[in-house]
């Protein structure tokens, strides 16, 4: 798998030209890699490849000549020997069951998506596996962390984590990936990687509703940290390294996602506050928020594993039509504790 280090004569696809998959895709072309970026709709993947820019997501980013775009019926997956998706946590699976036999046995599969099945509330390296016919979802990595796709699009520097459980494909991926402004680290907790990728998100809306409700520094740095709190309390009790939620996948994207202009979840958190519904909130925004339907998933998974985390579960509360300051009202009369 993936043989030919540096990139330079690698064969990548990217499946999905949103945001983030479009991002993804320009790196992994300057990287060397000859590129193509799977879109869904035919008449997106023509005007990219007619203009050299994505006409729906970063319309000012200029794509490189080595990235082209394809539809998925006119895709040429066979011959990629890497594979990355950034597709809609909703439709995750569906996506993967159209490309999964078109993707080469022998490829290394990247998952770019953060969120836990809606269903079934797995992760999706799980998801993979199972689609892909892969025991231990063998040759499938995951990439996590604070990576705004605004900001990887312009070459800001980034700095970010994949984790696989052969630790030598994380080591392959890492070196592929790196570049002077993408900094590339390593970690074989991918338990702990996902989790980190779903539950930051719906703190990410909390600390929007923050914002849309006028408060301060005060407000959100709590709830950044008991948020982490939250975050942690799960994943180590679904057997994550407690050291993964204090780096990049874990408090790092929590800050970005909390804290960023340019922050989905945060924006619909706002949107919200201010009397939006989460439809109306992301369809203002024009983009999908992760959080919204990442939310439900992860309360009922911390119900079942026995785990309290109130800020998911106020935010649940909002999302099905509680008010904000209700919401507010019940997280700050809970029982005093301990930190």
């Amino acid at each position: 798998m993936m043989k030919g280090f540096p990139a330079e004569g690698l064969r990548a696809a990217v499946v999905g030209g949103g945001s983030w998959g479009t991002a993804f895709a320009r790196l992994l072309a300057r990287a060397g890699a000859q590129t193509e970026l799977v879109c869904r709709r035919e008449e997106q993947a023509a005007e990219i490849n007619r203009t050299g820019r994505n006409p729906d997501y970063l319309r000012g980013v200029e794509l490189p000549d080595n990235l082209a775009a394809s539809s998925m019926a006119g895709s040429l997956l066979p011959a990629a020997a890497l594979v990355a998706l950034a597709v809609p946590s909703k439709a995750y699976r569906e996506v993967l069951k159209i490309v999964a036999p078109m993707i080469n046995p022998d490829a290394v599969v990247l998952s770019l998506t953060k969120g836990l099945e809606p269903r079934t509330l797995k992760r999706f390296s799980v998801v993979l596996g199972e689609e892909l016919a892969r025991p231990g979802a063998a040759g499938v990595a995951v990439l996590s962390g604070p990576n705004h796709a605004e900001e990887v699009a312009c070459d800001v520097p980034t700095a970010t984590t994949v984790a696989a459980q052969d630790a030598g494909l994380a080591r392959r991926l890492q070196q592929l990936l790196s570049t002077k402004s993408f900094r590339v680290y390593v970690n074989g907790d991918v338990t702990g990687v996902e989790l980190c990728g779903a539950t930051k998100n719906v703190i990410a809306l909390a600390a929007g509703m923050s914002d849309g409700m006028g408060f301060g520094d005060n407000a959100k740095a709590g709830l950044i940290t008991r948020g982490l709190a939250e975050m942690a309390r799960l994943g180590t009790r679904l057997g994550a390294e407690p050291l993964t939620f204090s780096g990049l996948a874990g408090m790092g994207d929590l800050i970005a996602t909390c804290t960023s202009r340019h922050s989905r979840n945060r924006r619909a958190g706002e949107l919200i506050a201010r009397g939006r519904t989460a439809v109306e909130a992301e369809a203002e925004m024009g983009m999908v928020a992760e959080g919204i339907a990442s939310a439900p998933s992860v309360r009922e998974l911390a119900r079942q594993a026995g785990v309290d985390m109130p800020i998911t579960e106020q935010v649940c509360a909002v999302l099905n039509g509680k008010g904000a300051a209700e919401a507010v009202a019940a997280l700050m009369s809970r029982k005093p504790s301990i930190e």
